[in-house]
């Protein structure tokens, strides 16, 4: 499978290979378009769960239909939803202090330096702002 996002982390680089990843990535995101429904959430969610896919997040983005489904691996390897709080963040459990705010997901179009202000904090780009002179 080619995943539309995926990562692994550094302690993990050894499964990268020349053409292929050999092993599981730590995360993989698919985006739902209106063909890969079955495939996204049926098809791969098992395949991404069986071969030990740490973290799996699912993206629907087609209207109507917007949302997005977060899924880490329990002790028995086994997908378990994680729900998002009433701020709609979700923590991810493999990227450590990484957060996404799935309202995000949803804006059309997005203030890019505000959504980064809000992910490393108001201010520390002020800071680097001021550095830059």
């Amino acid at each position: 499978r080619e995943p539309d996002v995926m990562f692994v982390a550094t302690a993990n680089l050894w499964r990268m290979g020349s053409r292929q990843l050999d092993g599981p990535a730590d995360l993989v995101v698919e985006v739902i378009s209106d063909d890969s429904v079955a495939r996204d959430r049926d098809e791969k969610f098992f395949e991404y769960q069986q071969a030990g896919v740490h973290e799996y997040w699912i993206i629907d983005p087609r209207p109507g239909r917007m949302r997005a489904d977060f899924y880490v691996l329990d002790a028995q390897g086994r997908y378990q939803a994680v729900p998002l709080g009433a701020d709609n963040i979700y923590h991810s459990t493999v990227l450590p202090n990484f957060w996404l705010n799935t309202d995000w997901l949803w804006q059309e179009e997005a203030d890019s330096l505000a959504v980064f202000g809000q992910i490393v904090g108001i201010e520390k780009v002020i800071a680097a702002l001021q550095q830059d002179g």
